[in-house]
């Protein structure tokens, strides 16, 4: 699973964006995360239709979207969006069969 955070320069909830996918970052190890300033990647920006900042979006491996969310998320909203679209296909994740 990948979030990428849209950022811009002169964005003040930009720095509370970036804090939040860190810490859910460190929390969701295998959870992958980029960040892209809107103003160096206007392409990207524009293929993703981000038209304010800070914009998250999450993708699953396939680059599906899975969510999407303007303005800085909590790390408890960031994390939920995470939980809501994990799945359980690594043998890691997976339970145990009770006998």
């Amino acid at each position: 699973m990948k979030l990428e955070l849209y950022t811009s320069a002169f964005c003040g909830p930009c720095h509370a964006a970036r804090a939040a996918v860190a810490e859910a970052e460190r929390l969701v190890p295998a959870l992958v995360t980029a960040e892209f300033d809107v103003a160096a990647h206007p392409d990207r920006a524009e293929e993703l239709a981000i038209r304010s900042t800070p914009t998250i979006v999450l993708t699953d491996e396939d680059g599906t979207e899975l969510f999407r969310a303007k303005g800085a998320p909590s790390v408890p909203q960031l994390l939920r969006a995470v939980a809501d679209h994990l799945t359980m296909e690594s043998p890691a994740a997976t339970p145990s069969p009770v006998s």
